[in-house]
């Protein structure tokens, strides 16, 4: 949900694009980077180069901020070029400082490299140090630099970037979603267990890798494929698409993040082949059937609980309704890094409609609890607007655990379902009743695909990491 019953944050999105006709991509891009602005509302940012120049000129714009609040008429017309890499950020790793925002741009004896992450590594402090030891001079604090750096550093000895890439994230663990552009060609590339999105996408003759097919409807592109778990793709001048799956890992061992599924995709997204409108329309069905109670109306907490309402309602028979109206303007909450500041957003942003809740017994249905810290004020709107009874329902198991990858929630006792039972859990919220999805239903509102649930099994893909990504020593 978007107000702060889920408080969690994920790490940004990405969009690379290539116009091999040598028209300007800026533009696409900034409408490509608004479709993503539900993944990261610190910072956004452009970088472009124009390739018919052989200058390898970067122009790069980016600062803290949403979308239409970094870049304006005047920013989009200066950014001249035909390719190049847009980013918006949410710092799971490194700080909120203008520094951290992407794409980052590094001048080195090769040429020019700009580069987005989505993800997080686990093993980036020890990566750091290593090139610390070496002379490396960091201008940010973010686990992106890191892999900018070997990519740069691994050009000197390989025969391509993409070769470059390749061996540079060999060294790495942990989720990365990527998009490189070298002087003359775009990289695509997608951590081998596959948890976050990457897409490829056409418009006209330009080509475009980025997180979310919302993204390519959004300037009318057509959806080509997604990136495999593991695959480095290179596009080059000339259209050739190149595929490496050096990386790549048996299919079974691949670990999409559900939370993907749950909560940060856009509703309109096909992340791997899956529906995410689909996906939570199941999970409401699922959950209906594993955790029903007698109402009068199912609601959705907007935007990512309505779907699942929809689903729960159509499992149940109970009709659905809309109780909330909300402010659009004010974004999404749980992207907020200071909890002031997601308590504020959620009182001008939500507002209880009365007359549909007004003596009505209601089935709330959320995508997920994690810390909770609002979900009590949230509970308690419905009821001082008349609700006789507030059933809370989440479409997600009970979050028990950090996440390594991507989600901003480094520890336990940050959790609410930590060492609490839902009954405990439930007489917080100030609810009548609580049920969750269990974890066996999280197969099937993933389409069978293998996914991570570590957050809420402790189940980890690949081993946490020794150190915090922030820095501080963990164990």
């Amino acid at each position: 949900m978007d107000f702060g019953m889920t408080s969690a944050g994920e790490a940004c999105g990405v969009f690379g694009m290539y116009d091999l006709s040598g028209g300007d991509v800026a533009q696409a891009i900034y409408y490509g980077l608004y479709a993503l602005q539900h993944r990261g509302q610190e910072s956004a940012g452009i970088a472009v180069t124009d390739t018919s120049t052989r200058t390898d000129k970067v122009i790069c714009h980016k600062d803290l901020g949403r979308v239409n609040e970094v870049f304006h008429a005047q920013d989009i017309a200066a950014l001249k070029g035909n390719l190049g890499v847009g980013h918006v950020r949410y710092s799971t790793a490194g700080a909120s400082t203008r520094e951290n925002s992407q794409p980052l741009v590094l001048a080195y004896i090769k040429g020019t490299l700009m580069l987005a992450h989505n993800g997080n590594l686990v093993n980036a402090p020890q990566l750091r140090r290593q090139l610390a030891m070496g002379g490396a001079i960091f201008q940010t604090t973010t686990d992106s630099e890191t892999i900018a750096y070997h990519i740069a550093r691994e050009r000197v000895k390989s025969r391509s970037v993409q070769e470059a890439t390749v061996r540079a994230l060999r060294k790495v663990q942990g989720s990365y979603s990527l998009v490189v552009a070298s002087p003359r060609k775009l990289i695509g590339a997608r951590d081998p267990w596959g948890f976050r999105p990457l897409v490829i996408g056409k418009l006209d003759n330009a080509y475009i890798i980025t997180s979310e097919t919302c993204a390519l409807e959004t300037i009318d592109a057509e959806f080509i494929r997604d990136v495999l778990p593991g695959e480095v793709v290179t596009i080059f001048h000339n259209g050739r698409i190149e595929s490496n799956m050096e990386l790549a890992l048996p299919a079974d061992k691949t670990a999409r993040c559900i939370f993907e599924y749950i909560y940060f995709c856009r509703p309109d997204t096909t992340f791997d082949g899956m529906s995410v409108t689909k996906s939570r329309i199941i999970a409401g069905k699922l959950l209906a059937q594993v955790n029903p109670v007698e109402a009068d109306l199912v609601v959705g907490v907007p935007e990512s609980g309505n779907m699942a309402a929809v689903g729960y309602s159509m499992a149940s028979g109970i009709p659905y309704g809309i109780a909330f109206t909300k402010n659009t303007y004010v974004g999404r909450t749980f992207i907020r890094p200071q909890q002031s500041s997601r308590m504020q957003s959620v009182k001008v942003k939500l507002n209880v409609l009365r007359e549909v809740v007004r003596g009505k017994r209601l089935i709330m249905i959320d995508d997920s609890i994690v810390r909770g810290t609002t979900g009590n004020r949230i509970v308690n709107m419905l009821k001082e607007a008349g609700a006789a009874e507030v059933h809370v329902r989440v479409s997600s198991p009970p979050f028990k655990h950090p996440c390594y990858f991507g989600v901003d929630i480094p520890d336990e006792d940050q959790l609410i379902a930590h060492n609490r039972s839902v009954e405990e859990i439930c007489k917080l919220l100030g609810a009548d009743s609580l049920g969750y999805l269990p974890i066996a239903c999280l197969h099937e509102m993933a389409g069978s695909r293998p996914i991570c649930t570590a957050c809420f099994s402790g189940d980890y893909p690949i081993p946490p990491p020794i150190e915090d990504i922030r820095g501080d020593y963990l164990r």
